[in-house]
């Protein structure tokens, strides 16, 4: 591609989002920036597919040519890119004028980015583009637990970019994680299960995944798993929502009461992982049915029905635990999200019909009467959050206290370390969202 080309192309794609700045999508003067663009873009596209634009260690580059970081256009582009998360778009042959119409709509929007712009342009059903998101780098001074979560979370975008475009993802990148997972959950279980509570509800499925399998570790520790087992759950655990890529995301975001034939397509979403699952190279029977079997209930009245008067391995009741105490902490559209402590209690509620009884009083038990990520109140009124508990004496805790005993938020927390024989006692649970407080900033 000539550079002019590159350049005439970015300045339409600057000129129509300057132009949705100023007036809707269907105004005749965004459509008049909108058909300049796509003159210059569908020349280009019938001499070569596909014409490919983004970023290259924060540098414009159209196909071969990179363009002036001085150049106003140039600049606005960059700025866009970055703003929406994304490392490169590709436009692919057939592409059309309303396509691209529809694409530069989105972006205009300003609601989606990242991961959820790419979930958008596949409900959208624009098959002719393909984007790449920034890849986030973990910070060096993170602790290693968020270095752990944060590879997880990049290994899951792999997988979920990869059954997107067809492809069968590789479990190379998900064993490894996994194992590391596990062999950390075994030495310190608290410090990764404290980033379960943190959330993304742009991209729920996506960090689900993770704090599911973090979880179900978790679990699977309190039921005295060997580590091989455990990795087989953790990974299990990480690819229990596969098949809801498969799902319209529309029905998966709706924010009200699902209509009966949208819960008919939620619940084939474990059918669909499995067989996606299957597929992949060196994933185990117990994989298969965790992803299979994670919503059968522990009286196996759940679904797939087709499933209920088989046998199957105990790691899906594991894993069940696990996807249900996230869906309890997790914010939606129609439920607040509990505290730990209270969630604990609701797993009491639906153990032995929903949840396997034993294993759910064994994962309770192991997390203490007050789980990390608990804000509680102390006898002298100081409000503390727990973000570490024994992993031999479950009431031995360390607190981040948050507000001192006059109530005023403190800047710099201090901890402090209770056991079951301190003079200074938890007396209360307070919910984080009467005080104002983001328990996940807190955390790790």
């Amino acid at each position: 591609m000539e550079h002019d080309t590159a350049r005439l192309l970015m300045q339409g794609v600057a000129g129509a989002m300057k132009g949705l700045r100023l007036y809707p999508l269907n105004h005749p003067a965004v459509g008049r920036q909108i058909d300049a663009l796509w003159t210059v873009l569908s020349e280009q596209l019938r001499q070569t597919s596909p014409v490919s634009f983004g970023l290259l260690e924060g540098t414009l580059f159209v196909e071969e040519q990179f363009l002036d970081e001085d150049q106003a256009v140039t600049a606005e582009v960059v700025r866009l890119l970055k703003q929406l998360e994304l490392e490169g778009v590709e436009l692919h042959r057939d592409l059309d004028r309303d396509e691209i119409a529809q694409f530069i709509g989105l972006l205009g929007n300003g609601t989606f980015k990242g991961n959820a712009l790419i979930e958008e342009v596949s409900r959208l059903n624009l098959a002719h583009i393909q984007l790449r998101t920034i890849e986030k780098e973990v910070d060096e001074k993170s602790t290693p637990p968020r270095k752990v979560y944060g590879r997880a979370l990049k290994v899951v975008d792999n997988i979920f970019h990869d059954v997107r475009l067809g492809k069968i993802p590789s479990s190379t990148e998900a064993m490894s994680v996994v194992k590391e997972m596990a062999e950390m959950t075994i030495s310190e279980p608290h410090a990764l299960f404290a980033l379960s509570m943190l959330k993304d509800y742009d991209n729920y499925t996506f960090t689900h995944s993770v704090n599911v399998s973090v979880i179900a570790l978790t679990v699977g520790r309190a039921c005295a798993l060997s580590e091989e087992q455990l990795r087989i759950l953790g990974l299990g655990a990480l690819l229990h929502d596969l098949g809801k890529l498969k799902v319209d995301v529309a029905i998966i975001t709706k924010p009200g009461k699902l209509t009966d034939d949208e819960f008919a397509e939620i619940r084939k979403h474990p059918r669909t992982g499995a067989d996606l699952v299957s597929d992949m190279e060196g994933v185990t029977p117990e994989v298969i049915d965790i992803v299979l079997c994670h919503h059968l209930r522990y009286d196996r009245t759940g679904y797939p029905a087709d499933e209920q008067g088989r046998s199957i391995s105990p790691l899906a009741d594991m894993a069940a635990i696990a996807d249900t105490y996230d869906a309890l902490i997790t914010l939606r559209s129609y439920q607040r999200p509990m505290t730990p402590r209270k969630a604990t209690q609701k797993l009491r509620e639906l153990a032995g019909t929903v949840l396997h009884e034993d294993f759910c009083e064994r994962f309770i038990s192991s997390l203490g009467p007050y789980p990390v990520g608990s804000l509680v109140r102390l006898d002298n009124n100081e409000i503390g959050l727990v973000v570490r508990v024994g992993s031999d004496d479950p009431d031995a805790v360390q607190l981040k206290i948050l507000f001192d005993d006059r109530g005023e938020l403190l800047d710099d927390p201090p901890k402090k370390k209770l056991s079951g024989d301190e003079a200074i006692r938890i007396v209360a649970e307070v919910d984080p969202f009467v005080k104002g407080i983001d328990v996940t900033e807190y955390l790790g």
